[in-house]
């Protein structure tokens, strides 16, 4: 925590979860950072809210460069099982099909919150913990999606053609990704991943079986607290 950091700013999406706070730890690394947060009305929008001013804490960010933006009209529109509540969440891994927990088109209202703010702030890139290969299927996590995304940025944005997105993680998979978090001193034990409940992880819908498996191939404990001592 104590290196020097270049004159660089890195506007980090950060969740709260996992994947973005090992994310956050690699651009600390090398940048200052300043940390976006969403609320869009997922059912654990309180616990990933509290997980995100930890990670902010433990990263010295100063609260000027901490952004929550509210981004309620993904609830309105509806369509996953993460904002509306009459969906369940699935319990069971989706496999090669795309999953109910996906919220449509949710990385591009992210990342367009992150340019704009970049844009005031001077930030010359942006990181997301997106995770490709062993993540839930999501196509706006996919690197052709960033690829894209950054082409737009380009184009569209007054800064564009200095701003650019890092997606450190996109190839990893769940155990890679805990096996680089330790690397870097990410605080895992901040984090949350849990799709449906707050107080304690459920070890049951695709998120946690996800980071469980992610933990137990990597041979570690996983810090947080799940509500069964032994997670199916």
């Amino acid at each position: 925590m104590g290196d020097a950091k270049r004159d660089d700013m890195a506007i980090v999406l950060c969740s709260g979860g996992m994947d973005s706070a090992v994310t956050a730890a690699l651009a600390a690394r090398s940048h200052r950072l300043a940390l976006l947060h969403a609320a869009y009305g997922q059912r654990t929008e309180g616990k990933e809210r509290s997980c995100f001013e930890a990670i902010a804490d433990h990263f010295e960010v100063p609260a000027t460069l901490r952004l929550q933006v509210h981004l309620h009209l993904l609830a309105e529109i509806g369509g996953s099982a993460l904002t509306d509540a009459r969906l369940p969440v699935p319990e069971e891994l989706s496999g090669s099909r795309i999953p109910v927990t996906y919220v449509p088109f949710r990385n591009a209202h992210l990342l367009a919150s992150a340019v704009s703010w970049a844009e005031v702030i001077g930030a010359t890139s942006i990181w997301i913990g997106a995770v490709e290969e062993d993540g839930s299927g999501y196509p706006d996590c996919r690197l052709a999606f960033l690829e894209a995304f950054g082409r737009v940025i380009q184009e569209g944005a007054r800064d564009g053609r200095r701003l650019h997105i890092e997606a450190p993680l996109i190839a990893l998979n769940k155990a890679e990704i805990v096996r680089r978090g330790l690397e870097v001193d990410a605080p895992l034990h901040l984090t949350w991943s849990c799709y449906q409940d707050s107080e304690k992880a459920c070890g049951r819908c695709e998120s946690c079986r996800l980071r469980l498996r992610g933990f137990a191939h990597a041979g570690v404990a996983d810090p947080i607290a799940y509500a069964n001592d032994e997670p199916e």
